[in-house]
């Protein structure tokens, strides 16, 4: 009799792995930092084997963890980071680079480059992206010039690409699955989304043989076994999502107009379009939200580098605090006379500006600028994105009109973050009891594929609320505040 299925959850800085039970309930958990490399200024690499290593000690664990056989689990689902790109041998299954990471800027160059000859209008109708280093294709044609004897080994059909569920696809079945699903696909900038197929146009352009890429299946599919090895039987494995779309899966957002954000290291927003792939006149990106029995939905997505990552930064690098869980207390102590900015570009600005060059800067300092008003101006940079995105949302689409936001990720479990979102969203915003909901899609993917969660509208049912953050703010105040954050931007913006 199964009882679980377990989820693949791996993420920018640590692997975790998930045992649900029948309710959705976690049975156990694992969970595990693995080292970031930033070999130059803007790059940002990872370890294939600490990847595949860490996956493969915390399933291990977290079936401990759960008291659970292999033979209780239904299904295992994979959930990734995105965008990060991998290249290794068929033969000898072992990657011919490090892992270049979806926040990794070597590609800026190359894709400035594509701009100037008026390409991106040709990148953005087939693909809904914007040409921009985040993504996956530019940095495997970097990989194929940049390594020794790559190219001639890729055109000789002995490379295999594959973003990071299907690297672990492959190992998972001991090299016998090259595969990935439709929202892994749909961010690499060589998936056609309106035609479900990889472009050969967009191939041809970055110069990718069609031979490197894996099959793309559904989120709910059929991927193949574990090697018995692993685990101690051979398990199947039955739903892949990419993590932001596996939290639209696991928050329930099936429904056009509904809308969820995730706060980790940065913040992504995805906003349920239906069966239509809305065309961004605001530099938004249009994705596929997911896709069952063969048919696409989309969505409309906003992407924010910095999130959580800009507290991380008080705490790390200027050392303001010693656990990232003080900032709320801390911006709540904040001297409310002050308006201090901080515009997050560590790593450029992601949506709505798409500026890969503009850097970090704060405003509005003070003498009695200290470290409450630093983290003050830091949780509400998140919030300020937010409406940025909402804002371009609300524009390129009339369903967007007015939403409630779904929230997960670490960040959200601060109230008074939370609060602060709502007020300068003007919009409430819902905080789920399942926080895990990433894991909670990629679980419910592989469950739906082996017949063990029901069908989408009564997994919705399960969905529960833990609280709900309303706006009470002045409208003045939010107004002025918002106004601020906007200066503040145009002054970081590399062409202002």
């Amino acid at each position: 009799m199964t009882e679980y299925v377990l989820a693949i959850d791996q993420g920018t800085t640590s692997s975790r792995a998930i045992v649900f039970d029948k309710n959705c309930k976690i049975a156990g958990v694992a969970q595990e930092e693995f080292a970031q490399h930033f070999p130059q200024s803007g790059w940002v690499e990872h370890e294939p084997e600490d990847i595949w290593e860490t996956v493969v000690r915390t399933c291990r664990q977290a079936l401990a963890n759960a008291s659970a056989e292999p033979n209780q689990l239904a299904a295992i689902g994979i959930t990734n980071q995105r965008e990060t790109t991998l290249v290794w041998n068929r033969k000898t299954g072992k990657p011919i680079h490090r892992a270049i990471v979806w926040q990794d800027r070597r590609t800026a160059e190359r894709c400035a480059a594509l701009k100037a000859d008026g390409l991106e209008g040709t990148v953005t109708a087939r693909t809904g992206l914007l040409l921009d280093p985040y993504f996956s294709g530019t940095k495997v044609a970097w990989i194929l010039d940049e390594v020794d004897g790559a190219r001639a080994a890729a055109e000789a059909g002995d490379l295999a690409f594959g973003t990071v569920d299907t690297f672990l696809l492959w190992r998972l079945t001991g090299g016998k699955v090259h595969a990935t699903d439709a929202t892994n696909a749909s961010r690499t900038l060589l998936y056609d989304i309106h035609a479900g197929d990889w472009s050969d146009e967009l191939l041809d352009l970055l110069r990718v043989p069609r031979s490197m890429l894996p099959e793309v299946k559904d989120c709910a599919a059929p991927f193949g076994q574990s090697d018995p090895e692993l685990f101690g039987s051979a398990l199947p494995i039955c739903g892949i999502a990419g993590d932001q779309q596996a939290a639209t899966v696991g928050q329930a957002c099936f429904q056009p107009g509904m809308m969820k954000s995730t706060y980790g290291t940065g913040c992504f927003a995805l906003l349920n379009t239906g069966s239509e792939a809305v065309a961004s006149t605001n530099r938004l990106l249009t994705t596929v939200a997911y896709q069952l029995n063969g048919t696409p939905t989309y969505a409309l997505e906003g992407s924010i580098f910095i999130a959580g990552a800009a507290v991380q930064w008080l705490r790390d690098g200027l050392a303001l605090m010693a656990d990232a869980a003080q900032s709320g207390a801390m911006a709540d102590a904040a001297d409310p006379a002050q308006q201090v900015y901080l515009v997050p570009a560590f790593v450029g600005l992601g949506a709505p500006y798409w500026d890969a060059e503009c850097r970090g800067a704060m405003f509005g300092l003070t003498r009695g600028s200290g470290p409450n008003e630093f983290a003050h101006a830091a949780l509400e940079s998140v919030c300020y994105q937010t409406r940025d995105l909402l804002e371009a949302m609300q524009k390129d689409w009339s369903g967007a009109g007015s939403t409630v936001l779904r929230v997960d990720g670490g960040m959200t479990a601060s109230d008074w973050t939370m609060q602060r979102l709502a007020d300068l969203l003007d919009a409430p915003v819902d905080r789920p009891d399942v926080m895990e909901t990433t894991a909670l899609g990629a679980a419910y993917l592989a469950g739906l594929q082996a017949d063990f969660y029901p069908a989408p509208e009564e997994f919705a049912g399960l969905w529960s609320l833990n609280r709900r953050f309303s706006p009470d703010m002045d409208q003045d105040l939010r107004d002025q505040k918002y106004d601020g954050w906007k200066d503040a931007v145009r002054r970081t913006l590399s062409t202002s």
